[in-house]
């Protein structure tokens, strides 16, 4: 018995085993690593770039240059969990991950930074597509979604490593022994995730019919997102092919609006208001907390309010918080719009990663399409924001550029996805 379109519940689960339960807490243990891992040295991007030697332009060109790497890992995606499954994949490169980390924090010129950031960036496609996978398939196993809570512990690690990152910076303890501390730590969280992951990943094929109404496995009506002349298509085909590049589109933009409002926060507060390194940090917890909170509410929210309703509240407030943390040159009412925009944001990209993990056909495909997107976005947007920056403009006024627009673009595509 499927649910209807206006009803809270969701369709019958089959039974969620204790396999399945411990697969679920190595995934929440992942998604929480994967956050605190680039929350360690994001927040200290204003001092490794003293450190080197380069100014905020130069920074934005080597973070572009990581995200061609990482486009370069998104398109190994499809391939490597169909060859070596998605277990294999999270922790492989999930150790070389962590293994990155110290190489940025004893980077003191540019060559070795972009070197460790390329091995973030090329291995995070990877990791992130395995863990989004299986955090998908044990979400529709359950009575009750999870994938945004799972985006929230990601987004808790985000606040727990920004914390971390600025009181260890106001303390003065240097990037080397911060840096290779946590990746230590958070290595060895690999060993306990290991043990429980799924050993056997599910495939997804085209269903011959969707009942209207039926309810995937994010609890969200399929007529939200699924059922449509091209439901269920495959990558192959051309109303396929449109679902891929708006996953793809999705991607671009949530990252445009998720990055560059967390990794330029601290700039923003460093350069336009000359706040100190240590209390500047703050800015990008302010993001990450907003962020944990709407994500840790969003499958709740989404149960009871519906996908739709849900899309266009939080595209508002996104929109509206980044405008007033961006735009409007007050420190506290800065921070407040940054907390506002990471509580709107927060549900972006986990709803796009579910969509993106149920797309029919090859493991990975849709996720690939999808990271892609996410790619494409990091290669481009810390050049562009970097070079307004370095203008005549503000930190501010460049970020506003960028992410005001894509706020607008990524609720067109998501409302052209809902159509399908």
């Amino acid at each position: 018995m499927s649910a209807g379109p206006g009803s809270d519940q969701p369709a019958p689960a089959r039974q969620f085993t204790a396999t399945d339960r411990r697969a679920l807490a190595s995934v929440a243990t992942q998604f929480f690593v994967n956050g605190a891992l680039f929350a360690s040295f994001f927040p200290r991007l204003p001092e490794i770039r003293d450190r080197v030697g380069i100014g905020i332009e130069q920074v934005g060109l080597l973070l572009s240059v990581a995200g061609l790497a990482g486009l370069l890992g998104s398109a190994a995606v499809g391939p490597a969990v169909s060859r070596f499954g998605s277990r294999r994949v999270m922790i492989v490169f999930g150790a070389l991950m962590a293994l990155s980390l110290p190489v940025i924090g004893f980077a003191t010129g540019p060559l070795v930074l972009v070197v460790g950031l390329i091995g973030m960036q090329v291995f995070d496609p990877l990791v992130d597509s395995a863990m989004n996978l299986q955090g998908s398939w044990l979400s529709g196993r359950r009575h009750t979604p999870v994938m945004s809570r799972l985006h929230g512990l990601w987004s808790l690690g985000t606040v727990i490593g920004g914390l971390a990152s600025s009181r260890l910076a106001a303390a003065g303890v240097s990037l080397q022994v911060h840096l290779a501390g946590a990746a230590a730590v958070l290595g060895l969280a690999l060993i306990y995730v290991g043990r429980g992951l799924l050993r056997v990943d599910e495939h997804h094929v085209a269903p011959a019919a969707a009942e209207p109404g039926a309810r995937g496995p994010s609890g969200s009506a399929a007529a939200d997102d699924d059922v449509g002349p091209d439901a269920g298509a495959s990558g192959d085909g051309g109303g396929g092919s449109i679902v891929l590049a708006l996953l793809a589109a999705s991607g671009l933009f949530a990252v445009a609006v998720e990055t560059v409002s967390s990794d330029w926060a601290a700039f923003r507060f460093t350069d336009d208001f000359d706040t100190p390194a240590g209390r500047a940090a703050l800015a990008y917890v302010a993001v990450t907390t907003g962020m944990t909170t709407g994500r840790f509410a969003g499958d709740w929210a989404g149960q009871r309010l519906g996908a739709d309703r849900l899309r266009v509240l939080t595209n508002t407030l996104t929109f509206a918080g980044l405008a007033l943390a961006l735009l409007v040159d007050s420190p506290p009412l800065s921070l407040l719009g940054l907390l506002a925009s990471g509580i709107g944001a927060a549900s972006m990209l986990p709803t796009i990663y579910d969509r993106a993990a149920r797309h029919p056909g090859r493991p990975g495909a849709g996720l690939g399409a999808l990271t892609a997107g996410l790619r494409v976005s990091g290669l481009s947007m810390p050049v562009l924001v970097g070079g307004l920056a370095a203008t005549s403009l503000s930190v501010g006024s460049a970020m506003a550029i960028v992410t005001l627009p894509a706020v607008i673009g990524f609720a067109l595509a998501g409302r052209a996805l809902a159509r399908r």
